[in-house]
C-alpha cells in the first residue's frame, strides 16, 4: 500500500472522527439547553387535514409528523400517535404546525359543527398576529383575554388602561389567517394586516363580555382584546386592577 494511500485513509478517518466529534458537541449542547426542561413526543399537522378526512386515512399520506416539544408549549389534551383517531375523522381544518388534539376528531356527524363542550356555546373573535401571540394560539389552547380602553373607576376614573378580562378560556378552532384591512397612524390610512379567525368555548356570561370588550357593540369604553396562551403553571388573576397611566410605572 502506497504513502499517498496511508495518507489519504488517515485523512479521511480524521475528517470522520472530527464529524462524529462536532454531532456529540452539538447533541450535548442542545441536551444542556434543554436541562430542567421535560421534553414530551407530539404529533403535528404536516400538512393541511382537510375536514372529513380520517385519522388513518391522514396517517397513510403522510399528513402526521412526530415532534419533541418542551412540556411548557404543548396543549393539554395533544395527542402522541394516531392511534385514538384512526377511525374518526377531523370534524375542523387542521393546518401545518398544528398540533394534533383531540377536539379536532369526531364522527362524521359532526363535521358541519364543533364538538362543544357541554353547558357552553361557542364564540368567535378576529384577532391580529399581535393579539393571539404571533399565531402560536391553536385549538386546544387555553388563553387569558385581556382588555383594552377604559372602564370608570377601575381605570383612574375613566383614563385608559389594560386588564384582565378572563383566564382560561378554551380554544376550538383557529381560522386561516387572511390580510384584513386596518386603520395605521394618525392620518387614518388602511394597511393590510394579518388576522385569523378564533372560535371560543364559554359561557353566556363570558360571551358577553368578550362581545362588549371587542368594541364592536358601538361603545367607546373598550377597542380591543389581546390573548395570552397560558399553560398548566400560569398565574394570572381578575383581582388585579390592571395598568394604567396612574400605576404603569409603580
Amino acid at each position: 500500500m502506497g504513502r499517498r494511500t496511508l495518507l489519504l485513509i488517515a485523512a479521511l478517518v480524521v475528517a470522520a472522527l472530527g464529524t462524529v466529534l462536532v454531532w456529540m458537541y452539538a447533541n450535548n449542547a442542545n441536551q444542556a439547553a434543554q436541562e430542567g426542561q421535560k421534553l414530551v413526543s407530539v404529533l403535528v399537522a404536516k400538512s393541511k387535514i382537510e375536514v372529513g378526512t380520517s385519522g388513518s386515512a391522514a396517517q397513510s399520506n403522510g399528513s402526521f409528523e412526530q415532534v419533541t416539544l418542551p412540556q411548557s408549549a404543548v396543549t393539554g389534551s395533544s395527542l402522541s400517535s394516531s392511534s385514538p383517531i384512526a377511525n374518526q375523522v377531523a370534524i375542523v381544518p387542521i393546518f401545518p404546525g398544528q398540533q394534533i388534539i383531540s377536539q379536532q376528531w369526531g364522527t362524521a356527524g359532526q363535521t358541519s359543527g364543533l364538538a362543544i363542550p357541554t353547558g357552553q356555546i361557542a364564540l368567535s373573535v378576529q384577532l391580529g398576529d399581535p393579539e393571539r401571540v404571533a399565531g402560536f394560539v391553536a385549538p386546544g389552547s387555553t388563553v387569558a383575554i385581556f382588555a383594552t380602553g377604559t372602564s370608570g373607576a377601575a381605570a383612574g376614573q375613566g383614563t385608559a388602561t389594560v386588564r384582565l378580562l378572563l383566564a382560561n378560556i378554551s380554544v376550538l378552532a383557529v381560522g386561516p389567517t387572511t390580510l384584513v384591512s386596518a386603520a395605521a397612524g394618525a392620518n387614518a390610512n388602511t394597511e393590510q394586516i394579518p388576522a385569523a379567525i378564533l372560535t371560543l368555548a364559554v359561557t353566556q356570561d363570558q360571551a358577553q363580555k368578550i362581545i362588549y370588550a371587542s368594541g364592536k357593540t358601538g361603545a367607546a369604553t373598550f377597542s380591543g382584546m389581546y390573548f395570552a396562551l397560558m399553560n398548566a403553571d400560569s398565574k394570572v388573576t381578575v383581582d388585579n386592577l390592571g395598568a394604567n397611566g396612574a400605576n404603569l410605572f409603580k
